[in-house]
């Protein structure tokens, strides 16, 4: 395996694509979106891919939830589900709460792996969030809740009330684990260090398209997150639809970042399912 040198490249952007290092990247065994992989240390077990619900998501709703229905979402996360993929990624901003508690009303709960994200930054907002956040998807307890889209470097400190509601929330055994999405340079930088930090949702991708920073730095951070002892899921991993024209290289890239433990991918049809579980394989070992 050559991905120990993965990080001796520095190029970012488009010059990374056009000269992409496949070599350095290829797996020496081909890699399946239904792998069963260890969420880091959280003790979670669940396939190496997510279904993402919220493809430009925002105020409530996502392509998913707009373009598919609750009925149709659910039968497209049965649908992976039947092929080995237990593992959905949601948000309250998605609102697709809904289409989850569909999908378990013909799925055992203790077979899927359910993560959502919370927009509030206080502690009753979040103890709010937490008790509607279940009557929403029909379930008693929730895997994974993480702080969706921060901004702030200083998040550890401004939303204490916030990380405490969750951390009562595990104790409780209401969540498992939990975490962060971050979208800045300054609040990752923090999550990479912060002990409350179980899981990070991290955008990842060759181009440096809706990153928190240039690959580069992002790379180095998430490494010592990574270090830290924190698990780490990838996201916006073709460039939140920019890098569709180079899917392949995506997913090496993905694949080939020994940091990253699994990712999401938004998810929006059968067509799209078949496409990256076929795609997959061929690209982890791409040398």
């Amino acid at each position: 395996m050559k991905r120990r040198n993965f990080l001796k490249y520095s190029l970012a952007g488009s010059a990374l694509l056009s000269a992409f290092p496949y070599y350095a990247l290829a797996g020496s065994k081909k890699l399946y979106p239904y792998d069963r992989v260890r969420l880091g240390n959280t003790g979670i077990e669940l396939s190496r891919m997510a279904m993402g619900t919220g493809t430009s998501g925002w105020n409530g709703s996502s392509n998913q939830s707009r373009q598919l229905g609750i009925k149709g979402m659910a039968d497209l996360l049965r649908a992976a589900f039947d092929e080995g993929i237990n593992f959905w990624d949601s948000a309250d901003q998605y609102g697709t709460h809904a289409h989850l508690k569909e999908a378990l009303t013909k799925i055992d709960r203790d077979k899927v792996v359910i993560l959502t994200k919370t927009n509030s930054k206080t502690y009753d907002g979040v103890k709010a969030d937490l008790d509607r956040f279940r009557k929403e998807i029909g379930t008693d307890r929730l895997d994974m809740v993480l702080l969706h889209a921060v901004t702030d470097p200083m998040w550890n400190v401004n939303m204490k009330g916030a990380m405490e509601a969750l951390s009562e929330a595990k104790e409780a055994g209401v969540i498992k684990v939990h975490g962060i999405s971050c979208h800045s340079i300054g609040a990752l930088e923090t999550a990479a260090d912060e002990p409350w930090v179980d899981v990070d949702l991290a955008r990842y991708n060759p181009g440096g398209v809706a990153m928190d920073a240039d690959i580069d730095e992002v790379q180095k951070v998430l490494t010592r997150m990574k270090a830290n002892g924190k698990a780490i899921i990838g996201m916006k991993v073709y460039g939140a639809g920019k890098l569709v024209h180079k899917k392949d290289e995506c997913l090496e890239f993905h694949t080939g970042a020994k940091f990253i433990d699994a990712f999401t991918l938004g998810i929006e049809s059968i067509e799209q399912l078949r496409d990256i579980q076929k795609r997959l394989p061929e690209a982890s070992v791409r040398g």
